[in-house]
């Protein structure tokens, strides 16, 4: 007894993982037939070691199947998980095992109750499930509270493949029923399976009454940690009548404040915030607060990756109830052994609890980290000490005389992230502190960060006046002008200019050699229009240029991090979800579950999940830190070598494995030939690589896009599936499965088009590019590669005339603040006819010209863009007579697209 129990300790089962012999399968086979139950059963525990390591064992399929009838419960685990595996490939031989699946559900056995139920859960094929409702139907209703708690859990999964069915067949109603059940973990499944159901349909399948709430609030006492979240979550989506309920409610939840799992502690932190807002007694609020403090500091002493968690939470939970932690300050006091993404977090929160009562404080310890060894650590701390100068007026000289000591430390990097801060500190509170920018000025030399020469340029062009040496400071800098980053030089033009304006006698020749820099030898388009703008407004009105170049500054705040507040009130729904840590609402990292017709008699489901950003957007911060392990899923073509995905590491690798057989193709298009450009290497594409063009056929008006599929493997490829994820303007396949004319062999290519269609729920409201973010699956292979799709603008275009009054009336509807314009130089035509065909041939629809009042030899010309998804853009532009130039106006009820229109009707007109 004691061998055989070392024996199953150390995994025996190991040795079926080492063999690696060719024609094993054959050999396999005969195992499988052997009559010897043993020898049976280690045959299949090889075969589902094949399946793990990657190997294809689907030719076993009928063999492994008749092993399903044994009563050897391992055994049969075995060959359902084999099930489960390769019934989407081989869905008509999966239909024999069904009747084993019906007499299993019917086995005096819970447990096998229990596993036939599941499994038939698992397999998704819809021939199956008719044959699922029957069982499933019973085992909702088993004696046994363990099969009753599996079927809770399958009617999602049934759901998930045929929402009508379960719906016709009341399933959702017996999930209902079972929240009263006497179990309380079949309570917690039938919560979490309705609560998936209900994001997947957008419905309230849950309807909690007060009778459900009663029985969820005393489950709750029971169930397991995981329970406690599915129930503590849908506690949070209920409503209470009153504020005597919600009180309620947060006393019976309260309790869960001190359990030992932090998942319960975060769930049960979001129900009683949740609560809090429906509260009116501002005394039982104080009461409650203080009870949230202490489980909040507890999660801070648990390993590093949950306390990242946690301090994620918290950062919302500080910036809408900032007094539930006013007084723990110091647990957020960074440790020597935190790692990076934990410091950086510990200061945020530091920051948003600053006030003048802890501020003292607050400087000591921020000037401690100031002199870290972590580069990056250090100038957040710099950069945090300005940011409590900003936020606090009566502590900003404390803060002014810790920068002071710092830049006496002459560490460079320290030195110049203080220089940005007090430029900062300047914008806040001008004309208070500007008796230190003689210490600035004596660090000059130390200065080598685009950053910091910027700031410390700022500085000297807006108190010139109070810098004896101003022009000779400027000089140093304009020695080395056309070597300097954009920043830079734009703010050493603006600085010599205000230098100009109030030391005109001494420095008229230094301007000038400036703007001959910024116009003449420059190609900065941003820094050569601001050179004529300065250059049009000293030479014609010098006054006018004083009163634009040396108005009065508005004052700075601090809104580093902040969030709109309709923004963090919807994440204070999501507290302890992904959506808490990326401080993103789910949908903008997640795309839900969207049916497409298939191929065949199935429906099809496609799902995509986009690779998650940093949690605060900022690429130095300490969740981009945190999360630098994974590569970019998407690469833009042409701009760097794109990284391959690892496999099995993408959330779009198991997605798209819902993708069976491909439809027929879509015809190619017959028009003419088109560009592409090369959006997948082989590299990314994993020996695929694919050119690709988005074009719209002249005569229906039909988008489509026209690829070039090659292979550079050994592996024909004939099938592929494609999924767009969520875009600006709402474009989906008009099929995600593409069967290409003729399998594509080592070394050949082949073409076809995908046509596109809009749909509304593939809108990205947030989306401001043009770029599509693309992922395709390699039937033959089963590999998924990313990419990006770039799209051409005018493509987008439609053909809609305008009538001249409905023109005006919707120009004269924008404000002039919505409108954006550009300069267009070197024209090769200036021949208004010309440009109106040019422009008609993409579909820039010709409104009407005029002359413009009281400016000779000026006209305008007006044009109406319409989009295929009906965005208008209403488009102006302005010729003068006797110049190569015209100025492109662009106004529409969105500044973003009016950007890219304008981009685009300015190349249009070259």
């Amino acid at each position: 007894m004691a061998s055989k129990g070392k024996k199953s300790v150390n995994g025996s089962d190991s040795k079926f993982f080492t063999t690696n012999r060719k024609g094993e399968n054959h050999e396999l086979r005969e195992e499988l037939r052997s009559p010897q139950r043993d020898r049976k059963r280690d045959a299949v525990k090889k075969v589902i070691a094949n399946m793990t390591v990657g190997k294809d064992v689907s030719t076993l399929f009928t063999d492994v199947i008749n092993c399903i009838q044994t009563d050897n419960l391992e055994l049969k685990k075995l060959v359902y998980l084999y099930l489960i595996n390769y019934a989407k490939t081989q869905p008509d031989l999966a239909l024999l095992a069904v009747n084993t699946f019906v007499k299993d559900a019917n086995d005096p056995n819970p447990l096998i109750r229990a596993l036939a139920i599941r499994t038939m859960g698992c397999i998704r094929v819809e021939k199956i499930t008719e044959y699922l409702c029957e069982p499933l139907s019973r085992c909702l209703k088993d004696d046994d509270p363990y099969v009753r708690k599996t079927a809770a859990v399958c009617v999602a999964k049934l759901y998930d493949i045929s929402p009508e069915l379960v719906e016709d067949r009341g399933f959702i109603d017996t999930l209902r029923d079972l929240i009263s059940d006497s179990n309380p973990t079949v309570v917690a499944n039938a919560v979490s399976a309705l609560s998936e159901i209900a994001e997947n349909s957008k419905k309230d399948v849950m309807m909690v009454t007060a009778n459900v709430l009663q029985k969820l609030l005393a489950a709750l006492n029971e169930c397991t940690e995981w329970g406690q979240v599915f129930i503590l979550d849908s506690l949070s989506q209920y409503s209470p009548t009153d504020a005597r309920e919600a009180e309620g409610i947060i006393e019976r939840v309260s309790p869960r404040l001190q359990h030992a799992n932090s998942a319960v502690v975060m769930s049960a932190v979001k129900v009683i915030l949740r609560y809090l807002d429906d509260v009116t007694n501002q005394e039982v609020v104080r009461s409650i607060t203080k009870k949230l403090a202490p489980p909040l500091v507890t999660l801070l002493n648990s390993e590093p990756e949950i306390q990242y968690v946690a301090l994620r939470n918290i950062n919302l939970i500080v910036l809408k109830r900032p007094r539930i932690l006013e007084h723990e300050i110091k647990v957020f006091f960074c440790k020597y052994n935190d790692p990076i993404y934990v410091k950086m977090e510990k200061l945020e929160i530091i920051i948003r609890l600053a006030s003048e009562r802890n501020v003292d404080q607050v400087l000591l310890e921020l000037k401690e980290y100031a002199t870290e060894v972590d580069v990056d650590f250090v100038r957040r701390a710099v950069r945090a000490i300005g940011r409590c100068a900003i936020k606090l007026e009566k502590a900003t000289e404390r803060c002014i005389n810790v920068l002071l000591d710092l830049i006496k430390t002459k560490v460079s990097y320290v030195v110049q992230e203080a220089v940005v801060v007090i430029k900062d500190i300047f914008r806040k509170y001008p004309n208070k502190y500007e008796s230190i920018i003689a210490t600035l000025c004596e660090n000059l030399e130390d200065l080598d960060e685009p950053d910091a020469k910027a700031s410390m340029v700022w500085i000297i062009g807006e108190y010139a006046e109070r810098i004896d040496n101003a022009d000779e400071l400027l000089e140093s800098f304009l020695e080395s002008f056309q070597e300097e980053t954009a920043v830079v030089q734009l703010q050493l033009l603006t600085a010599t200019v205000k230098l100009f304006l109030k030391q005109p006698d001494t420095t008229q020749e230094m301007v000038q050699k400036v703007l001959n820099l910024a116009t003449e030898h420059s190609d900065n388009p941003d820094l050569r229009d601001r050179g004529y703008v300065y250059w049009r407004l000293l030479s014609s009105d010098p006054e006018a240029a004083r009163a634009v170049v040396l108005s009065q500054k508005p004052e700075i705040g601090d809104d580093t991090f902040t969030i709109e507040p309709l923004l963090l009130d919807e994440l204070m729904q999501q507290i302890a979800t992904l959506a808490s840590i990326y401080h993103k609402p789910p949908e903008a990292f997640v795309m839900k579950t969207v049916h497409v017709a298939g191929g065949g008699e199935d429906e099809e489901e496609v799902e995509v999940e986009e690779e998650p950003l940093g949690a605060d957007g900022e690429e130095s911060s300490a969740a981009n830190d945190l999360h630098s392990a994974h590569p970019s899923a998407y690469e833009q073509p042409h701009i760097t070598k794109p990284q391959q995905p690892a496999k099995g590491g993408g959330d779009l690798l198991d997605l798209l494995d819902d993708i069976a057989a491909p439809a027929a193709p879509a015809p190619t298009n017959s028009g003419p030939a088109v560009k592409k450009l090369q959006i997948v290497t082989p590299e990314v594409g994993l020996g695929v690589f694919i050119s690709a063009a988005m074009v719209k056929n002249p005569l229906t008006g039909q988008l489509s896009l026209e690829m070039d599929v090659g292979n550079a493997t050994a592996t024909p490829v004939q099938s592929l599936a494609i999924q767009l994820n969520k875009n600006a303007f709402g474009f989906a396949p008009a099929s995600p499965q593409i069967s290409l004319a003729k399998a594509v062999s080592n070394g050949s290519s082949v073409s076809f088009s995908l046509p596109l269609t809009l749909a509304p729920q593939m809108v990205n409201p947030q989306d401001t590019s043009l770029n599509i973010q693309s992922a395709v699956k390699n039937v033959a292979t089963n590999a998924v590669f990313y990419f990006i799709i770039p799209v051409a603008m005018e493509v987008l275009f439609k053909a809609t005339p305008m009538d001249v009054q409905s023109f005006a009336a919707a120009w004269k509807a924008f404000d002039e603040s919505a409108e954006v314009a550009v300069v267009v130089p070197d024209l090769p035509t200036v021949d208004i006819e010309v440009i109106k065909q040019k422009l008609a041939a993409k579909d820039v629809m010709f409104v009407f010209k005029r002359d413009i009042p009281g400016q000779v030899g000026q006209v305008s010309v007006f044009f109406s863009v319409t989009l295929v998804t009906n965005m208008v853009f209403y488009v102006e532009l302005k010729f003068k007579a006797g110049l190569n130039v015209c100025k492109v106006v662009v106004r529409s009820q969105s500044k973003v697209h009016s950007e890219m229109c304008k981009a685009t009707v300015a190349k249009l007109v070259l």
